[in-house]
């Protein structure tokens, strides 16, 4: 199994790359944002790789961090999402972009990546929710926990932990200081509340 590869760049294309290592050339699908990151031809590289292995092929995908590498894997964890389709993904949002349309449940920013349909952004979604990082990590326990208790009165994760940024911004720092401001922000966005 291949986890990286340091080499020469000596080819990159739209849909792909390829880097020498000690007189091999690797050829490595890549997403499209990586290519304006790429120096140019002839000079050095690294990439985290993920190695594809069917009865029928083996093919290689290199990414520029190890975050978006292992978003890729999760994104093959869900049914009816293959290599490319991960591959697309990635090269139609970035990887921030990608964790904020997934917190907010952005479905129709999920839908103008080129093959991904509504059903499909659904169910990214509902199976990528809880296994991706939050773009905004919790401060600390008491954050953590005053978030969760927003989210059992019913308001969007989303939604309560900005207002809760803001409390705690204003320095709230115990529970009951920090969900007595975060809901003086909520009561004005009572639409915002899940169903």
């Amino acid at each position: 199994m291949i986890g990286s590869l340091r080499g020469k760049l000596i080819y990159k294309k739209p849909d792909h790359v390829i880097v020498e290592v000690c007189g091999v050339g690797y050829q490595l699908n890549v997403p499209l944002n990586i290519l304006s990151l790429l120096p140019e031809e002839g000079k050095d590289v690294f990439f985290y790789i993920y190695t594809h292995v069917r009865e029928d092929t083996l093919q290689l995908y290199g990414f520029s961090s190890e975050e978006e590498k292992k978003i890729f894997m999760t994104l093959l964890g869900i049914t009816g999402i293959g290599p490319k389709m991960a591959l697309n993904i990635l090269s139609g949002t970035s990887y921030n972009d990608l964790l904020h349309a997934i917190e907010t449940e952005d479905v129709a920013m999920l839908c103008r990546i080129p093959g991904l349909g509504k059903k499909t952004a659904h169910r990214l979604i509902l199976e990528l929710r809880e296994k991706l990082p939050s773009p905004k990590e919790p401060k600390d326990r008491i954050f953590e926990d005053t978030l969760s208790a927003l989210i059992n009165f019913g308001y969007k994760k989303s939604i309560a932990q900005e207002c809760l940024e803001k409390a705690y911004g204003k320095g709230y720092n115990d529970i009951e200081g920090l969900l007595k401001e975060a809901l003086k922000y909520l009561t004005g966005n009572v639409s915002e509340k899940t169903r």
